[in-house]
């Protein structure tokens, strides 16, 4: 695994493939199947396809650890656009921002002030900011400028956070922003954490994942459970079942273009189903790191290069 996680790293740097994969036919059918384009224009047609099926969606412009504040405004100015678009266009859509590229590796305050004004654009236009969750080295401050944000007169209900199942202090995490009425994704995580931190074992992240589940489904607050996990899946349709949660009080949340025929079938169940939909030109080394981080994943989007 450390080879590979090397190789992969090595890989996400090589400027020569980079160009390759972003202008070969193959590139083009990945960056296709779980990339939305590489402009605002290519994601806002597909958020409006997954809309007309019923689907929400979730928009990500893809890119993070800026270098200068000019780099992360910039980034911000591309959400400020997604905001605008999706209002015009009424889709039933948000936006996903991750710190980093917000300009947190550069100052606190940068990236709080940046956030601050999408979360009041978001506030203007009835919609919602979602702040990623990155490596664990950044999980107090995420969540502690969500929490200041969220407490903010107006801002309630329009920012929510991410919380990853394979960090051993998630349930106290959710406890806290559940108690503020902060709005949850909840996902495995897949970042390379050491066993210190994180579950090293997938039984053990799993089973904290439906824990984690009841504590968000029985909250009375509007959550994602981010899973592709067909076992995920049917344990949290036990615990709706079992605790007669309705299915419109929540939602399942999947990765753009991965288990298409899942998310259809959710959807004639009557459930809520949300697409996290990525698109931008940093799609390649993005790609790669997330390889890097778990190289299980190769595996993962080969099997479902072949569903529909």
């Amino acid at each position: 695994m450390p080879i590979l996680r090397s190789a992969f790293i090595a890989l996400s740097r090589n400027a020569s493939l980079r160009r390759f994969s972003e202008q070969s036919s193959l590139g083009r059918a990945m960056s296709s199947r779980f990339v939305a384009g590489m402009q605002v224009d290519d994601v806002l047609c597909a958020a409006e396809s997954i809309h007309a099926q019923g689907i929400a969606a979730t928009l990500d412009s893809l890119g993070e650890n800026v270098s200068t504040p000019e780099e992360a405004r910039h980034s911000a100015d591309i959400y400020h656009r997604l905001l605008d678009a999706i209002h015009q266009r009424g889709l039933n859509a948000n936006v996903s921002v991750k710190l980093t590229q917000m300009g947190m590796d550069l100052g606190h305050d940068l990236a709080e002030q940046i956030v601050s004004e999408l979360v009041q654009h978001a506030v203007t236009v009835n919609s919602f900011v979602r702040v990623d969750m990155e490596g664990s080295e950044y999980t107090q401050a995420t969540i502690d400028m969500v929490r200041r944000l969220h407490a903010q007169p107006g801002n309630q209900g329009h920012v929510g956070i991410v919380i990853q199942a394979y960090l051993h202090r998630s349930a106290q995490d959710i406890a806290t922003l559940t108690a503020d009425g902060i709005r949850i994704r909840l996902c495995k995580g897949a970042y390379k954490e050491p066993p210190s931190v994180a579950f090293p074992d997938k039984r053990d992240v799993d089973g904290n994942f439906v824990k984690l589940t009841q504590m968000l489904l029985t909250s009375g607050i509007y959550h994602g459970i981010a899973t592709h996990d067909e076992e995920m899946i049917a344990a949290t349709k036990r615990i709706v079942r079992q605790k007669g949660i309705g299915p419109k009080t929540f939602e399942f949340q999947m990765l753009y273009g991965v288990r298409r025929d899942l998310q259809k079938s959710l959807i004639q169940e009557g459930f809520n189903v949300r697409v996290y939909v990525p698109f931008g030109t940093e799609w390649y080394p993005y790609f790669m790191r997330r390889l890097a981080e778990r190289p299980a994943n190769v595996l993962f989007i080969a099997r479902n290069m072949l569903k529909k």
